[in-house]
């Protein structure tokens, strides 16, 4: 996500500094921007406040797209994901208000948790399991961020917007910490067994990095989506059954589908969801977006991307 809206970004004109620990990203993805004197990565933590204060004191807009990421991740790193989740942002909203400096932060459709509306409002309820089953603490997180911005918002009159994106898949993203179409892509490309954790009759909704980007810019620079959150996403529903079926067809692929118990791949007491279901309505009304791409230029893109690094 964050390369593209750094070449986003420079493409319209802007200056772009960028911190990031690499930890779940690469270097190589900002390739296309090395070289350009509007660009510039430094490789550091959000949890280092002074480092990121000399960053967002120089800048006019603070895009904050920091954070431990993927089940994976989550399960077997859940301290540090929840130090990075939380006080990383607590780092970014101090130092912004510090500075007076606009903040967009991004936030995820993990804070509905367990809710499996055919249609998730922003203003609908969370329903959560245990604060002791892992799985939930990356959706905790996330729901503090987003009380920590609001806050700020109220209390102390800075700008802030909040996103909550949906299952954002595109090139460039790793199936390594559980993103689920990159892995099933890279294993039909290989002709290798497709391995679906549960039964498979889970569902989700897919948005095209591209399309998401583009969301991102004009909530980013609109005046009516201060102070808000939003869904961003694509609503159109498929199970994890059916998505593992359109991969293998549409790469050609000769791979099998084979299932894993839950507790298999992430342990003990691990809970999924059943659906998760984006009401984009109010993205519609505030900045007339909708999502342009279907799941087979999802599928069609990170394939091309995986093809040209093999």
């Amino acid at each position: 996500m964050g390369s593209h809206l750094c070449e986003r970004l420079i493409k319209d004109g802007y200056t772009v500094d960028v911190i990031d620990d690499l930890s779940t990203g690469r270097a190589s993805n900002l390739q296309a921007l090395q070289g350009s004197p509007r660009f510039s990565l430094t490789e550091g933590s959000i949890l280092n406040s002074e480092l990121l204060h000399s960053l967002i004191e120089r800048s006019d807009y603070v895009f904050h797209l920091a954070a431990a990421v993927g089940v994976f991740n989550i399960v077997n790193n859940p301290l540090e994901s929840l130090m990075t989740n939380i006080r990383g942002t607590e780092n970014v909203l101090e130092s912004a208000h510090k500075s007076g400096k606009p903040v967009f932060i991004t936030s995820s459709s993990e804070v509905y948790g367990k809710n499996i509306s055919n249609s998730l409002k922003e203003s609908d309820d969370r329903i959560l399991g245990s604060p002791i089953t892992l799985r939930w603490s990356y959706s905790e997180a996330k729901a503090i961020d987003e009380s920590l911005a609001y806050a700020y918002f109220i209390e102390k009159d800075l700008e802030t917007r909040i996103v909550r994106f949906f299952n954002t898949v595109g090139p460039r993203q790793l199936g390594a910490y559980g993103m689920v179409v990159p892995r099933f892509v890279k294993a039909a490309l290989a002709n290798e067994p497709i391995t679906i954790f549960g039964n498979g009759d889970q569902t989700r909704c897919f948005a095209h990095v591209h399309d998401v980007v583009e969301a991102v810019i004009a909530i980013a620079f609109s005046r009516e989506s201060i102070g808000k959150v939003i869904n961003v996403g694509n609503n159109v529903e498929i199970s994890i059954n059916e998505l593992a079926k359109k991969i293998i067809s549409e790469t050609g692929s000769k791979s099998s589908i084979v299932y894993m118990p839950y507790e298999e791949a992430y342990g003990h007491g691990f809970e999924d969801m059943e659906r998760r279901v984006p009401n984009i309505d109010l993205i519609k009304e505030l900045v007339d977006w909708a999502p342009k791409r279907n799941l087979s230029t999802i599928i069609s893109d990170i394939s091309a991307e995986m093809k040209k690094e093999s």
